[in-house]
């Protein structure tokens, strides 16, 4: 009998774990956040929650409906997007205006790309940003976390009509009993108050915030679980924290009285979140060694960068955008050389 060769594309070693089964973890990593986030806002979290998954689902089956094509969904790719774009808005924040973001979110963010490992961008990001230029005043319109009722009523401006302004939440945080409340986040109260908040509270997750970025504590155990399932590159959100982490502390030594602590930065705002969840996106960021480790300070430096320097008070998404838009370039640069090969032939 003659013996058959068969010739294949690589790669030649497969592992036994498909996408779905990674991204359907990356879901039940997101849970518990999901969860904490509805403890403390109430069923607004839950509604908003719910509301952007649903719109990242519905359009990514209409993609697939005006292109022909099979349903993506099973993939759990659309799934994660709405949840993380959902845990980065603000606890009162319109439902229709999330929907739109949903809707940004898939369409612009990964189907114009052309699905799945195409996208340029963490597409969360990309509605995250849409809905920040788009509805800046909502966008920045936090409310107190623990309010008596939350389980029991919506916060007035979860259910706003589309296309009309939500209405003032003065008196309802009034009647609420809760004083010297002021609107704004911790990070917030620091840029545009002077006030540094204490980092214990952040990192347990029982200040304000948006939705699923109050609790440093929570979200790094759910990326913990992903990087010990070796689901998750941990190299990526180290470096990002390490860059923060240094960048911090050398504006901290200079000037104490100024800049606050790097716990603080660590811990305030959406950096955790950020930095375990979207900056590892898979498709979005370097594979090399080397390149994970650049990729990651650089956006830990930027973040630092911005919400100093900045005029907004958050800079971990237009970090992370930057950082994906240098992904190719960054990968590029930091391919290991060929064994036996000499360096001038190293990029041949």
């Amino acid at each position: 009998m003659t013996p058959r060769i068969e010739l294949r594309t690589s790669p030649h070693v497969k592992s036994p774990t498909t996408v779905a089964q990674i991204m359907r973890n990356v879901v039940y990593a997101l849970l518990p956040i999901c969860a904490w986030s509805v403890w403390q806002f109430g069923i607004s979290a839950l509604a908003l929650i719910l509301t952007v998954t649903a719109a990242c689902l519905a359009t990514e089956r209409l993609f697939n409906w005006m292109g022909d094509r099979a349903s993506s969904l099973s993939d759990w790719s659309a799934t994660i997007t709405g949840l993380l774009l959902a845990l980065t808005l603000p606890p009162g924040f319109p439902l229709w205006m999330g929907a739109v973001g949903g809707f940004v979110a898939i369409a612009l963010g990964k189907m114009l790309f052309g699905g799945l490992v195409y996208n340029v961008f963490n597409p969360a990001l990309v509605g995250r940003a849409f809905v920040q230029a788009a509805f800046p005043v909502a966008i920045t319109t936090f409310t107190p976390a623990f309010a008596p009722n939350r389980f029991v009523e919506f916060i007035p401006t979860t259910l706003t009509p589309p296309l009309q302004i939500p209405p003032s939440l003065t008196e309802w945080i009034a009647t609420l009993g809760i004083d010297g409340f002021t609107g704004a986040t911790p990070m917030g109260q620091w840029k545009f108050e002077g006030v540094v908040a204490d980092t214990t509270s952040l990192f347990t997750g029982m200040a304000t915030g948006s939705v699923g970025e109050t609790s440093a504590l929570l979200i790094l155990l759910c990326g913990l679980y992903l990087a010990l399932r070796r689901m998750m590159d941990w190299r990526i959100p180290a470096a990002m924290l390490l860059g923060a982490f240094i960048t911090a502390g050398a504006f901290f030594l200079l000037d104490g009285d100024k800049y606050p602590a790097p716990l603080f930065v660590l811990f305030s705002g959406g950096l955790m979140l950020g930095a375990v969840f979207m900056a590892s996106d898979m498709v979005a960021s370097p594979v090399t060694p080397a390149g994970v480790w650049i990729y990651g300070l650089f956006m830990g430096v930027l973040t630092v960068i911005i919400r100093y320097f900045g005029g907004l008070n958050e800079g971990v998404m237009y970090a992370i955008l930057l950082g994906n838009a240098l992904s190719p370039l960054i990968e590029s640069v930091t391919q290991p050389r060929i064994y036996g090969a000499r360096k001038r032939e190293a990029g041949q």
